[in-house]
């Protein structure tokens, strides 16, 4: 019997256009959550994707999705792998993705922090960081909360124009 493989690129488009539970915005492409798409020997789609932080809560949704649009697609046999190595990192969003961010009042993350190799620094100050406002431009901003709707965004308010918004943390 000849297994035929499945279209890994149609089966990669569809997967690449699931949105993010808590940042529906963004699509899993566009957040960097969606690693890898390929067909194992036996035709199987296997849909690789990486967590935001250990423990998120939308994984359990965004793998759901993920295989339910891809059988819905016509792809029998799916499979979807949670891979965490490399860990996800917050410059894994897109340009596209922070532009979407942007748009929609929440300001993307800066860039992710570089520790070397071994044990990580401790700091017991505050990290001190500028953020611009997403909806006037302004870096006269202060953050209000460490954390918002979820654990990966803080709550922010602008100086300038007031508006209070949300601020993805940079991992």
């Amino acid at each position: 019997m000849v297994t035929v493989l499945p279209d890994v690129h149609r089966a990669r488009r569809l997967a690449e256009q699931v949105p993010d539970p808590e940042l529906p915005m963004l699509t899993l492409a566009d957040l960097g959550v969606l690693r890898d798409v390929t067909a194992a020997a036996d035709g199987t789609v296997v849909a690789a994707l990486t967590p935001t932080y250990s423990g998120c809560p939308a994984m359990a949704e965004m793998r759901a999705e993920v295989a339910a649009r891809l059988r819905a697609a016509g792809f029998d046999r799916v499979e979807i792998r949670t891979v965490l190595d490399p860990p996800w990192t917050s410059d894994w969003i897109t340009p596209e993705g922070r532009r979407k961010l942007t748009e929609h009042g929440i300001a993307p993350p800066a860039a992710a922090p570089r520790h070397p190799a071994g044990p990580v620094p401790l700091t017991l100050s505050p990290t001190r960081r500028t953020v611009t406002c997403p909806r006037c431009g302004s870096v006269d901003t202060e953050e209000t909360s460490r954390f918002a709707a979820t654990s990966c965004k803080a709550l922010w308010r602008c100086l300038a124009c007031r508006e209070p918004f949300e601020y993805v943390k940079e991992i």
